[in-house]
């Protein structure tokens, strides 16, 4: 998570949505970064436990950016990150398996560690579901992304790509696709009402 004060913006950091690149470029221009164990502090941790610390210090209360990925991509992202040599032989690894067993496990009632990701509507909204973010972008929409950071920042921003996952082949069947959106349909609606809306959906916050 990245806080400009100056800018009055803070970026959380969706998991598997390129944040690392973001870090990378925005970094040494934010006031506050919280990073490892931390840098990936939920809407609703910010909205409770940050936000307050900084209106009562600052007296500043900067607008929430974050960037959402298509539901099935970052499950994928999530597979093809966990079958690196280095986690061979861990409970993390997903060696061996199939994506549409991983895609399995993360849907089922008890995900073994490989497959438990959270999910990005949980990362986004409260717990009334209600989005706590005020600038969300679509991941497959960069152009705009990059454009709203470049108005706000004042220059041109540019992402190069980091930690980039290995390029497994991962298919995956309209069944359990569908499965898929049947388990995590507040997800792919969130999605689908961001795609709608061109790859960025603004919400005021309070």
């Amino acid at each position: 998570m990245l806080i400009f004060l100056n800018r009055n913006l803070t970026f959380l950091a969706t998991p598997k949505t390129g944040t690392t690149a973001v870090e990378m470029a925005l970094k040494p221009e934010a006031e506050i970064v919280f990073s490892r164990s931390r840098k990936h502090l939920t809407a609703l941790r910010y909205r409770r436990r940050v936000l307050p610390f900084l209106q009562e210090t600052f007296s500043a209360s900067p607008e929430p950016l974050a960037v959402m990925r298509d539901p099935v991509e970052q499950i994928r992202s999530w597979y093809r990150y966990r079958s690196q040599p280095r986690l061979d032989g861990k409970k993390l690894s997903t060696k061996g398996l199939t994506f549409e067993a991983y895609a399995l496990e993360v849907i089922s009632d008890a995900p073994p560690p490989r497959a438990q990701i959270g999910s990005q509507f949980d990362f986004l909204t409260s717990n009334q579901d209600d989005l706590l973010v005020q600038h969300l972008f679509a991941y497959e929409r960069q152009p705009a992304f990059r454009d709203f950071l470049a108005d706000r920042l004042g220059r041109e921003v540019k992402l190069k790509p980091k930690n980039v996952s290995p390029d497994l082949p991962a298919p995956l069947s309209g069944e359990v696709e569908s499965r898929l959106r049947t388990a995590r349909a507040k997800e792919f609606a969130l999605y689908d009402r961001l795609m709608a809306e061109g790859g960025y959906l603004q919400t005021p916050q309070e």
